[in-house]
């Protein structure tokens, strides 16, 4: 075999090599969606029934918080009025006018009150879903490593959210290196068999509860 036939067998050999090289390394590298993994988790699902079930609990005390309150605004009205009546006397008026001032004071103590309450709760309900979220990151993150390990992963990266720059930390990658799919499925091998629900009783018309904590009104 002569030289150029021999430093062609080479060049080749080193192509190859490069080419084989390369599919390693591209194979080595792996996305995921975790804002996806996250959502769309049995246990997020779960937690937000649970905050939507305090939600209601919330608001049933905040309305009767604001009817204790309307109370006292009729309350108040009444002792406006005689205070504000010509046949009644000195006496009455003045002592009108003072219970209405302590009805005033007392309506004040109830908004503040309310508006404390809402956003008490709003605060704890808030807090507690985000330390869910923390918790439940941090489980996923720990799956997902593990599965694109199983697969030779020399890195994981996660294409869900937008980097400091506020764009996407992956701009373009193949579906083939997507592990999302794979993570979601493990995650539901721990999914709890579904409960059958009870019959609900029959009624004319349903009204779709409230999620949110009702706001100041």
């Amino acid at each position: 075999m002569n030289k150029s036939a021999k430093l062609l067998l080479v060049l080749i050999a080193f192509s190859v090599t490069g080419l084989f090289a390369q599919a390693q390394s591209a194979s080595s590298i792996y996305v995921v969606d975790m804002i996806k993994l996250l959502d769309e988790h049995y246990k997020t699902q779960e937690q937000k029934e649970k905050l939507k079930a305090d939600a209601e609990k919330a608001k049933e005390e905040a309305d009767r918080i604001i009817q204790s309150r309307n109370t006292l605004i009729e309350q108040y009205k009444e002792v406006m009025d005689q205070s504000n009546n010509p046949a009644a006397k000195p006496e009455v008026k003045e002592q009108a006018r003072n219970d209405a001032g302590q009805k005033y004071q007392e309506i004040q103590r109830k908004d503040n009150e309310l508006q404390s309450f809402e956003a008490n709760t709003r605060n704890l309900l808030q807090q507690r879903f985000q330390n869910f979220k923390n918790i439940m990151l941090e489980e996923i993150s720990k799956l997902a490593t593990e599965i694109a390990k199983r697969k030779g992963a020399k890195l994981l990266l996660d294409k869900s959210g937008p980097n400091l720059l506020g764009i996407s930390s992956v701009i373009y990658s193949d579906p083939s290196m997507d592990i999302t799919s794979e993570v979601e499925a493990e995650i539901n091998k721990g999914r709890p068999a579904a409960k059958a629900a009870a019959p609900a009783p029959a009624t004319k018309s349903e009204v779709a509860p409230k999620i949110t904590v009702p706001m100041g009104k």
